[in-house]
């Protein structure tokens, strides 16, 4: 069984890296073998842009059984705490499209330039039905952009438009890559921030990073223990 495990960053991955050095036998090349389990760790820089590319690159030459894309993210919402990690089963891009004169965006699809059922979107958004089938963690509905939210004005427009539950910078890269290739795959989020006027005062990633990685290690010792079954 072959995993890829997508993250933005080495250091938001930190941890599970150094348990995959530890247990597996390091291949080199971000390749971690134990067993029949195969781990391949994908780190693609930030953005939307490294993300579709670096895995479009490496699509097409392997065909993962599964992909696990991880990171960190902020929440609009304080229904969840920082260092929850939750889970995005609905995903879209969040920024993709025009401003107007009056400062509302318009999307790609309300301008009729992708149609909004148009494979892989479903009414606009990119939905991992596969997702639903876990329930270990929280599911949310997340937005990706390339220019994060950080003034009152636009975090109401864009939460009365589309009331996600968290933003991030790659993950409907993931989601619309998967779902074209028709691959399975979760998009793991560990919250470090709140989407309000920025204030990095308020952050705290070392907690996210932490919580966040406790969940891919469990997630990636049952997978070892399924193949070993």
């Amino acid at each position: 069984m072959l995993i890829l495990l997508v993250a933005a960053t080495p250091f938001e991955v930190a941890p599970t890296t150094q348990y995959l050095q530890k247990n597996f036998t390091d291949q080199k090349n971000g390749l971690y073998v134990k067993d029949k389990l195969k781990v391949q760790l994908l780190v693609t820089g930030v953005g939307l842009v490294n993300t579709s590319f670096y895995l479009a690159k490496i699509l097409a030459k392997t065909r993962p059984n599964f992909v696990i894309n991880a990171g960190i993210a902020g929440a609009f919402t304080k229904d969840f705490k920082l260092g929850d990690v939750v889970q995005i089963v609905k995903e879209r891009f969040g920024d993709l499209g025009v401003e107007e004169a009056d400062g509302s965006f318009v999307d790609i699809h309300q301008l009729k330039l992708v149609k909004s059922n148009e494979a892989p979107y479903e009414a606009g958004w990119l939905n991992n039905m596969a997702g639903n089938d876990f329930d270990f963690l929280p599911k949310v509905v997340g937005i990706s952009v390339n220019k994060v939210h950080g003034a009152a004005p636009s975090i109401e427009r864009i939460s009365q438009k589309y009331a996600p539950d968290l933003e991030t910078m790659e993950s409907a890269a993931v989601f619309h890559a998967c779902l074209l290739e028709a691959l399975p795959f979760l998009s793991i989020r560990s919250i470090s921030n709140y989407v309000e006027p920025r204030n990095k005062d308020n952050w705290d990633i070392p907690l996210a990073i932490e919580e966040l990685n406790k969940v891919l290690i469990e997630m990636l010792s049952s997978f070892v223990g399924a193949t070993q079954a």
